[in-house]
């Protein structure tokens, strides 16, 4: 089958991982990406190196491998003049450009939208940004730890109250910004079948974080207040939060509507709970939350997860188990709907990755291949966009490209 992007090129002038997971699901669509990188490689290249499988072998790039799958690599030293030069040139005969270069340094290469949509008037051009292209910080650094988590409220509002923010793991905020540059684009594609015009599209990890906690925004800006921090026993309700089982486990229960608890009451065998008149609806369960927590605690902690499970299931209650990362990549309904794919490596072998989180019925969405070595394909690329054999061979012999002939 073939994929809804297949007669798509796209040029991909950026790093870590924002940015590029846009691009790689592209790819995962069948467009054609090419990742322009500087002589000594994205910075994400020597960011958790681990070995395969933790055996005695050569560590690799792995969480670089999932945002650059299925790439296209070449590498250009931008600073040059001619590197430059080179880099405007292939942006003419792409129909996306994706980056994440600060406006001063896409001003410095010349690779700001104005000049190369001037050239190529059909260009999409993508930008994520930590803080967006105007305003007092539009060239201020960023990844999502600073723009998306701190700035971006989303530190503020997660932990228990009184406790310091807590730490958020890595590409958290980056893959949904992604996910924002993705449907942009996709849309700007989709208005130039009918305008013939391209357009800049834009995102940045502080309007990526306030989008993720909209909802608490939204109140904020009626109100002014800063939503307080909610730890267990401020939850919506005793049935909307997590309890830990004999063999430590965790669940979490998401049933806290008002027809729910006598059927919960029932599959956990309290009638007594189902009897209390302070539990009876769902204002006495909150009002009394703290009674009624550490009796579910006390209930959850005398049996193991697999004892609560089917009970759970059978009355219909809405929960799940809170999964450690090997009981995901375990988790026979992961496999089921497709979460992970196969990737064979030139060096690393066969590896499994996390596939694109989207299906198409009409189209193929796949891992097509390994992300490239840095500069893997930068003579085949350069002549495949017309560049001659004299001019890569120039280019070369001046360091202004590298990678394989």
């Amino acid at each position: 089958m073939a994929g809804a992007l297949d007669d798509v090129r796209v040029l991909e002038i950026a790093s870590w991982v924002a940015a590029p997971s846009c691009s790689a699901l592209m790819a995962d669509m069948g467009a054609e990406v090419v990742k322009v990188e500087p002589l000594s490689g994205d910075g994400m290249r020597n960011k958790l190196r681990q070995p395969a499988g933790g055996a005695e072998v050569a560590a690799h790039d792995f969480p670089f491998q999932l945002d650059n799958r299925g790439k296209l690599g070449i590498a250009v030293d931008l600073a040059a003049p001619e590197g430059a030069a080179l880099v405007r040139e292939l942006a003419t005969q792409v129909d996306v450009l994706v980056t994440n270069l600060l406006p001063g340094r896409l001003d410095r290469y010349g690779l700001g939208p104005e000049p190369l949509r001037g050239a190529n008037p059909r260009l999409v051009y993508a930008l994520v940004t930590g803080y967006g292209s105007t305003g007092p910080d539009a060239d201020r650094s960023g990844f999502d730890l600073t723009s998306f988590f701190g700035r971006g409220g989303v530190m503020g509002l997660i932990g228990e109250p009184g406790s310091p923010p807590p730490a958020f793991r890595p590409g958290q905020g980056d893959h949904p910004t992604g996910l924002a540059l993705l449907a942009a684009v996709l849309a700007a594609l989709h208005q130039r079948h009918r305008t013939g015009e391209g357009q800049v599209v834009e995102t940045a990890l502080l309007r990526t974080g306030a989008w993720t906690i909209g909802c608490d925004v939204q109140v904020a800006l009626v109100d002014g207040r800063q939503p307080s921090r909610r730890g267990r026993d401020d939850a919506f309700s005793p049935l909307n939060t997590q309890y830990r089982c004999a063999d430590d486990r965790w669940l979490i229960l998401a049933a806290q509507d008002q027809h729910r608890w006598p059927p919960f009451c029932a599959a956990v065998e309290r009638p007594d709970l189902g009897a209390d008149e302070r539990f009876a609806d769902a204002a006495g369960r909150y009002r009394h939350r703290t009674e009624l927590i550490a009796a579910l605690d006390a209930l959850f902690a005398s049996a193991p997860l697999e004892h609560w499970a089917p009970r759970l299931d059978a009355a219909g209650i809405v929960w799940a188990p809170v999964a450690q990362l090997p009981d995901l990549i375990q988790d026979p309904q992961a496999r089921a709907t497709g979460i992970f794919a196969m990737v064979e490596h030139p060096a690393a072998g066969r590896f499994e990755t996390v596939n694109a989180p989207f299906t198409m019925s009409g189209a193929e969405v796949a891992v097509r291949g390994p992300a490239p070595a840095v500069g893997e394909h930068t003579g085949a690329v350069l002549r495949r966009f017309g560049v001659d054999d004299e001019r890569v061979a120039a280019l070369r012999e001046a360091g202004i490209i590298d990678g394989l002939e």
